[in-house]
């Protein structure tokens, strides 16, 4: 993968769904809701100083979110954050950058 391009759109992994966990807390508090479902469907990586995760997640009642969430370099021992957020996507939207 050439660095700084976003990967092709995968099948999400159980890494995925351990890093979309990570930060569910952090949408639920910019959302003002709780997720009963929160199940990582796919997602796109990007390399930078660290990696941008691009993730699509189901919530529940046929309703998507997109996350955009950062992961630091091992080095700098930091827990995954949620840079932006799209949400009210469908199944049949497409990941993209954002």
């Amino acid at each position: 993968m050439m660095c700084g391009a976003p990967s092709a759109t995968k099948v999400a992994t159980a890494e995925t769904q351990n890093i979309a966990d990570q930060v569910k807390s952090q949408l639920e508090e910019k959302e003002n809701r709780k997720f009963s479902v929160f199940k990582a469907v796919s997602f796109k990586s990007q390399v930078v100083a660290g990696t941008n995760y691009f993730i699509k997640v189901d919530v529940g009642n046929e309703e998507f979110v997109h996350l955009k969430v950062f992961h630091s370099l091992p080095h700098e021992n930091k827990p995954p954050a949620l840079s932006a957020y799209q949400s009210n996507k469908s199944q049949q939207d497409e990941l993209g950058y954002f």
